[in-house]
């Protein structure tokens, strides 16, 4: 078997993964980063989502910086749409966006080319990007994940490293490593690209829409756990939905209301997440960690806002491996936060640079000062926003991180 080894190993090349391995890069690590498809982004392009939602906590405070709002700015390269103006975008600019959060620092993007941007930018950092390569097992020394092994057209390889991030969307990495994972309930909610005679919220031209089906019926719910079988029948549940929609039109209207790409992954939005040394719920909204890795607007609606501690990046059970994106530790609503897009982005990129710093000083996440990543998360172009006021007073020191 073909043996390779780097510094950070990546498993997932959505934007929480994408940002990981830029993060881990950019502070000299030799990264990699597995996708088992040929698009990067996942849920964002593969799935259609479309929208970069806010990074602001809707009342005119920016709460994520450093990649959160790189992949902000650059989102739009490739396609019709600007951040508002009020956040530096042109004059007249178009966001794309629902009217009501044309004045939040959001907008949407083209998926395809998104794709295109997160491409340049990996290349950018110097990462070595393994598309079209599927995680099949993962190898532990003790307690401690050690190596993931991969099959692709080469065949099997094995691919070794320092420290590992899960950014699978679903705890893959952590799961195959025997650690915990928790899932919880799913409705099926397709989103498409169509050509539609009707207006649709979420429009590129007239009659080129993504269409939210939105439908949130018991008929339509999953329960976890899931497997191969069950992620078959969410995405034909979600077929089913799109042909009763398409079998109401006559065959003229056919000509101007027709599917044009369906979305290329499972759109489930909560697979699994890890058993984190901390697991964020619903009562951690406008809470200050002592151990913040930064915060994270709620896309909903306008509220204090969410920090995301060290802790729920690192699992109970298992050593050697962060986690990143819809994979930290958080359920409930504070799952709904901080499974989109640009809390993906703030997590990834904690994630690969602490990462990074475990394998330039061959630490485990464990036992890495908090300080230390405290130092880079404030560097260069990256900003550690935290919650000015605190809802429960002090800071809360959740467990103590390389103490």
């Amino acid at each position: 078997m073909k043996e390779l080894h780097y510094d950070v190993v990546v498993c997932g090349a959505g934007v929480a993964g994408v940002a990981a391995a830029i993060a881990a890069a950019r502070k000299g690590a030799k990264t990699a980063v597995i996708e088992k498809q040929c698009l990067l982004g996942g849920l964002a392009t593969s799935g259609l989502i479309y929208i970069y939602l806010p990074i602001c906590d809707g009342n005119g405070k920016q709460l994520a910086f450093g990649l959160a709002e790189e992949m902000l700015k650059r989102c739009v390269e490739y396609g019709p749409f600007d951040v508002p103006e009020q956040w530096g975008g042109p004059k007249d600019g178009n966001p794309g966006c629902r009217e009501a959060e044309m004045n939040r620092y959001s907008c949407c993007f083209s998926p395809a080319g998104f794709t295109l941007t997160l491409d340049k930018m990996l290349e950018e950092a110097g990462v070595d990007l393994w598309l079209d390569t599927l995680i099949t097992d993962a190898e532990k020394d003790g307690n401690r994940i050690t190596a993931v092994e991969v099959v692709n057209l080469s065949g099997k390889i094995r691919i070794s490293g320092k420290c590992f991030v899960d950014a699978t969307g679903s705890a893959l990495a952590a799961k195959l490593a025997g650690a915990k994972v928790i899932s919880e309930v799913n409705h099926i909610t397709p989103w498409i690209l169509e050509m539609a005679s009707d207006p649709s919220f979420f429009h590129f031209t007239e009659s080129l829409h993504v269409q939210d089906f939105g439908e949130h019926t018991d008929e339509y719910a999953m329960e976890p756990p899931y497997d191969g079988r069950k992620v078959t029948e969410f995405v034909r549940r979600g077929w089913q939905m799109m042909r009763n929609r398409y079998d109401q039109f006559s065959r003229a209207e056919r000509t101007k209301n027709y599917p044009v790409h369906l979305p290329a992954m499972p759109q489930i939005r909560k697979i699994a997440h890890i058993d984190a040394l901390y697991n964020l719920t619903e009562t951690d909204v406008g809470k200050h960690f002592a151990h913040s890795i930064g915060a994270a607007g709620n896309w909903y609606h306008p509220d204090p806002g969410w920090e995301a501690p060290y802790e729920s990046l690192v699992p109970k059970d298992l050593d050697g491996l962060l986690a990143a994106g819809r994979c930290i530790g958080a359920g409930g609503y504070a799952w709904e936060i901080f499974r989109v897009i640009p809390a993906a982005a703030l997590t990834g990129e904690a994630a690969g640079m602490a990462a990074a710093l475990c394998a330039d000083r061959d630490l485990l996440p464990k036992a890495l000062p908090y300080d230390m990543l405290k130092s880079h998360l404030n560097s260069g172009h990256s900003r550690l926003t935290t919650l000015e006021r605190p809802r429960h007073g002090k800071p809360e020191t959740v467990i103590a991180i390389g103490e």
